[in-house]
């Protein structure tokens, strides 16, 4: 069978933003958390209190360096006849047969204030004038729950089946979805499926 080829990977912004906005307050918290260990153990107290207190710094440490090493693990990739959407906790193939079609609006006016919470405003507040693309489905690969489960909220608009992709260089990744979804080669073999860690969940219909 005929292997689909990859083009470019474009990191997903809204991971990168999220990463970058929690990572440091997790490792000063980890490092907080140490410091708090080694005043318990100067001031004499018995060892389990700071050897606990050690462990639960070193671990919020790790969680805060893991953090910083997958910021730029999150990305979509067209393909010759899928694209790729890559999170740290989901892989997921979507073929260009479920592709409607494909728009471009800005952050701001896909999430205007008034339809999130304040909590999603504050993320959307410095990238309200980016340009995000729009991929709209016929149908999602896998069901909506467990999308919505992995996925961040800026990923939906709505409720239809679509998927809103922001990345740094929107123009060259719609301009690359576009050429791989009309050019892309047929595969000779039989007809490539959707696959993801949730393949095997339940559909929508």
């Amino acid at each position: 069978m005929l292997k689909a080829r990859g083009g470019r990977r474009y990191s997903l912004v809204i991971y990168k933003i999220m990463i970058n906005r929690w990572w440091p307050a997790v490792f000063t918290l980890g490092l907080a958390v140490l410091g708090m260990a080694w005043v318990v153990r100067w001031r004499g107290f018995e060892q389990w209190r700071w050897s606990m207190l050690a462990v639960i710094g070193g671990s919020i440490v790790l969680v805060g360096l893991f953090m910083l090493t997958i910021r730029k693990s999150a990305y979509v990739q067209p393909f010759s006849d899928h694209l790729r959407l890559v999170t740290p906790f989901l892989r997921l193939n979507i073929s260009y047969k479920r592709l409607h079609k494909t728009s471009s609006a800005t952050m701001g006016a896909l999430f205007p204030p008034s339809s999130v919470s304040r909590w999603t405003g504050q993320i959307i507040g410095p990238l309200a004038k980016m340009t995000a693309v729009v991929v709209d489905l016929y149908a999602f690969p896998i069901s909506s729950v467990a999308l919505k489960f992995f996925l961040s909220p800026l990923f939906f608009k709505d409720k239809t089946p679509h998927f809103v992709i922001l990345v740094d260089d929107w123009m060259r990744f719609s301009s690359e979805l576009e050429s791989k979804r009309v050019g892309g080669s047929e595969p000779t073999g039989p007809v490539k499926r959707d696959t993801s860690i949730l393949s095997r969940l339940p559909r929508e219909k």
